[in-house]
């Protein structure tokens, strides 16, 4: 038998009806029989103030222990101005803090994304350089960049693109193997 693992999910979007929350929904139907994800919701997160960090809100808290107790990070992030959403950046800031007590360090964590012409690539690509400063395992390959994704979920944030879906698997057996390597 394989060896369990828990991952948790991140949304970088906090909408209703963000296509990457639904992507992390999806990718909950698609794991590797020994693989679990729990959806976090950042929405509750406060603004990053260093002058917090004696005494965490309970959030950043709840957001740092399910991280820490995690065996990966899969994060799904739309693209705002070519880069990753401010409320993204300010949860890996708050869970990056101390440098010392990161829940990042060492984390192996994977990336996804739903956006419009381009997917996420320019998105994923500076999340490269954030993963890199916090020392996070990042998969390299495959990657996800879901384009033209509104043409690809239903009103309900059903994936109705069979080639994505497959994607979206063959990246999660990915993964899998790699959180294992690096638990290893």
């Amino acid at each position: 038998m394989a060896e369990k693992i828990d991952v948790v999910g991140i949304s970088g979007s906090l909408r209703a009806k963000s296509l990457n929350t639904a992507l992390l929904r999806i990718a909950q139907t698609q794991l590797p029989a020994n693989m679990t994800l729990e959806i976090t919701d950042i929405g509750g997160v406060p603004l990053f103030n260093q002058d917090l960090e004696s005494n965490l809100p309970e959030s950043v808290v709840t957001l740092k222990r399910k991280i820490r107790e995690a065996d990966g990070l899969l994060i799904a992030t739309p693209e705002y101005n070519f880069s990753i959403p401010g409320v993204l950046k300010n949860a890996i800031d708050w869970v990056s803090r101390p440098v010392k007590e990161s829940a990042l360090d060492g984390k192996p964590v994977a990336l996804i994304g739903a956006a419009g012409i381009s997917g996420t690539i320019r998105a994923q690509m500076h999340f490269h350089n954030i993963a890199m400063f916090t020392n996070m395992r990042l998969l390299p390959r495959p990657q996800l960049y879901v384009q033209q994704a509104f043409q690809k979920f239903d009103a309900e944030g059903n994936l109705t693109d069979a080639a994505t879906k497959e994607k979206l698997g063959q990246l999660l057996v990915a993964f899998a193997e790699w959180i294992v390597r690096w638990k290893s």
